[in-house]
């Protein structure tokens, strides 16, 4: 399964303890994060991730590029809803590109404990 990983900056706390939550099944996945969020992600939770570049720089773009390649299978992306984002385009286009390709996109912590419990407990079996 290959993962993106994606938090706002108010939400890259949120992130590092949802990874360290279910690192058991991440681990299993090929990662791929935006740059600072994959960084926390190395050094807070120990898994091995493909850092891109920060959204603001293009890493939500570098993102839904490989999504629409068939090379991404989830997407776990912790929105700020309530901070304004200059690259606010890029987000919408990635979030677009998920419901294109039919790609699994978790915007909220409840949505993504859903899914990672889902697949955890399926790849259990």
């Amino acid at each position: 399964m290959r993962v993106a990983l994606i938090a706002h900056n108010g939400r890259k706390d949120a992130m590092v303890r949802l990874a360290g939550e279910f690192s058991a099944f991440l681990s299993t996945c090929t990662l791929m994060a935006t740059g600072t969020t994959g960084g926390r992600l190395i050094a807070e939770v120990g898994l091995a991730v493909e850092c891109l570049l920060s959204g603001p720089l293009g890493g939500d773009l570098q993102i839904g590029a490989r999504l629409a390649e068939g090379e991404v299978d989830l997407v776990i992306f912790l929105r700020d809803p309530m901070t304004p984002q200059p690259h606010e385009p890029d987000i919408n286009a990635l979030v677009r590109a998920c419901d294109v390709h039919d790609v699994p996109c978790a915007t909220n912590l409840a949505s993504a404990r859903l899914l990672l419990h889902t697949l955890a407990e399926a790849a259990a079996v």
